[in-house]
């Protein structure tokens, strides 16, 4: 008899990548009775769109069918659900990373001697932030899917050979990637999330953080507080909200490239 424990592990869902899922599609695709102009490619792209203006919360398979202007059983021949097509989503974004192609076998492995890890772990970090802002639905799904779609591994795997550059042991690596990726993966959530919030108010990024901070200061529990961090917001420099939280984002981002220096001269 079946225990509730092997009936949980055959109904987890793994990925739209595993178990043949996107080959099956593709064959099926070629059927001579499925929608005229409709590929998985197509739908991809407008779920990209919708995740864009809607967000994840109110995307449904009825709802991009709709878009799509075909049924939604009509999407069943590409997806079995609405969770692949949320991967295959999150996957297509990552294309907008910039990936540079190794130069060779040296670079491949990450220990030539002329490999610049330092610029391209800062242009992957720039990449990276740069996407999760554009898109912000990205930033919660991540964490929902295991992440190996081809681009996504196109990613993870230029972040490795990045590190592997850096001459830190193969036992520091993993934390030093997760100290600069999980910085940035914050720094950008956080970013999408104010600037969507500032659409949404229809303001600017500047025209919300003086109404809030106007707001904040006109109460007296709050006022005190917030004068406390003055001097270190003044101190920031910039004279926009991007321009403030662009010298943050650089500043911490050096101070991460440092310390792998640092520890790195350690070992």
């Amino acid at each position: 008899m079946e225990s509730a424990a092997d009936k949980a592990k055959q109904s987890l869902r793994t990925s739209v990548w595993l178990e043949g899922k996107p080959a099956a599609r593709g064959r099926r695709s070629e059927r001579s009775d499925h929608p005229t102009g409709l590929d998985r490619d197509r739908i991809t792209a407008v779920s990209v769109r919708m995740l864009d203006a809607e967000g994840p919360a109110k995307f449904s398979m009825r709802r991009l069918a709709a878009e799509l202007g075909v049924t939604a059983m009509s999407l069943y021949w590409y997806v079995d659900t609405k969770d692949d097509l949320l991967e295959l989503a999150l996957d297509s974004v990552y294309t907008e990373i910039g990936v540079r192609e190794p130069a060779g076998a040296a670079s491949d492995l990450g220990t030539g001697a002329g490999s610049d890890w330092r610029g391209e772990l800062r242009a992957l970090a720039v990449s990276y932030r740069a996407l999760l802002v554009r898109h912000p639905w990205v930033s919660p799904l991540v964490g929902r899917f295991l992440n190996i779609g081809p681009h996504s591994m196109e990613f993870s795997t230029a972040v490795r050979r990045v590190m592997r550059g850096t001459g830190l042991p193969a036992h520091g690596q993993m934390g030093a990637l997760s100290a600069v990726f999980q910085f940035v993966y914050g720094f950008g959530t956080i970013e999408g999330h104010f600037v969507q919030r500032c659409a949404e108010a229809g303001m600017t990024q500047d025209q919300y953080y003086r109404h809030a901070m106007g707001t904040i200061h006109e109460q007296p529990e709050y006022r005190g507080r917030f004068d406390q961090a003055k001097e270190l917001m003044e101190a920031r420099g910039g004279e926009t909200v991007e321009e403030m939280r662009e010298r943050d984002f650089t500043f911490a981002l050096e101070v991460l490239v440092a310390g792998i220096e640092a520890m790195r001269a350690r070992s």
